[in-house]
């Protein structure tokens, strides 16, 4: 087994079908999605959108480059709510099959979106005049040293961990996370504002809502993540965001449970705590914020 989890030829090759996997963007595809319906949400591209403007990473005309768009939702979304800001969307993906539902999804915008087949680690060099990088689930698929220990460190790992002061464990094995963090530079060093969201390894849990920290490691390294034909680790954002600081970046970053609004109220503390799913809704909501409470958002400016 190599060393690298490298999910590439998957990505060409694989037949991917993103309904196997949970992901948060498909989960909150519309307003009328099951989800937004039991957690009384808008569409996971509307409030994206609406938190991005806000935080002046969307102004008008700008320009968008989408990496890994799955089947198109989030982009949708966007532009079903903010196209007066929206000059220019390009989607990028690895896979043939994927850029074709995205193609589906977005005929509506017409010329407005292009669409690129690639590996973005490749094109980004040439990628140039972008006022905003979305990778959005996507950072997980990348490269991924695996089983590393502190005292046998490959030339590379130890290279980022020297540059950037980069915490690792003292003790035992762990993964980690080297594509994100090549293209994590690559976009600083290129001046592109990004937003990135992600399982993580060190999840944020919002004030008031502490139940949903049962089980979770705070201060984690990346864990493997099993899925069909290929594997994804979670993503030590302290790890990112060092990178991004010490390259003189500005940084955001939080749980996404907050950027999507979510608040602790009582029925999300019972569902939660006692586990319940006795009801249809109740399932939705159990499975949702299972998830969601893994994951964190970062904006890099």
């Amino acid at each position: 087994m190599s060393p690298i989890n490298d999910t590439r030829h998957y990505h060409r090759r694989g037949r991917i079908d993103l309904m196997t996997e949970f992901t948060i963007s498909e989960s909150l595809r519309s307003a009328d999605s099951p989800y937004s319906k039991a957690l009384e949400l808008s569409s996971y591209g509307e409030m994206v959108g609406r938190r991005l403007a806000e935080m002046k990473l969307m102004r008008p005309g700008c320009r968008i480059c989408e990496v890994g768009g799955g089947y198109g939702s989030l982009m949708r979304g966007l532009l079903e709510n903010c196209s007066s800001l929206i000059g220019q969307v390009l989607m990028v993906d690895l896979s043939a099959n994927l850029l074709k539902r995205q193609r589906e999804c977005l005929k509506s915008w017409g010329s407005k979106v292009a669409f690129i087949h690639g590996d973005i680690s490749e094109l980004m060099p040439s990628l140039r005049s972008l006022d905003l990088m979305i990778l959005n689930e996507v950072i997980g698929d990348l490269d991924t040293w695996t089983d590393l220990s502190a005292g046998k460190l490959p030339g590379e790992v130890a290279g980022y961990v020297r540059e950037y002061g980069l915490a690792i464990p003292e003790k035992g094995t762990f993964h980690f996370n080297i594509g994100a963090l090549r293209l994590l530079e690559a976009i600083c060093r290129q001046g592109i504002p990004a937003f990135i969201s992600e399982h993580s390894s060190d999840p944020i849990i919002p004030p008031g809502m502490d139940y949903l920290a049962r089980g979770l490691t705070p201060d984690g390294f990346p864990r493997e993540i099993k899925l069909n034909d290929h594997s994804e680790y979670t993503i030590r954002f302290s790890h990112l965001v060092r990178v991004a600081e010490t390259l003189g970046k500005k940084t955001r970053t939080g749980s996404l449970i907050e950027l999507l609004g979510m608040r602790d109220t009582p029925g999300l503390r019972f569902i939660f705590t006692a586990q319940a799913s006795a009801k249809d809704e109740q399932a939705l909501v159990l499975e949702f914020l299972d998830h969601v409470r893994e994951y964190r958002w970062l904006t890099i400016q």
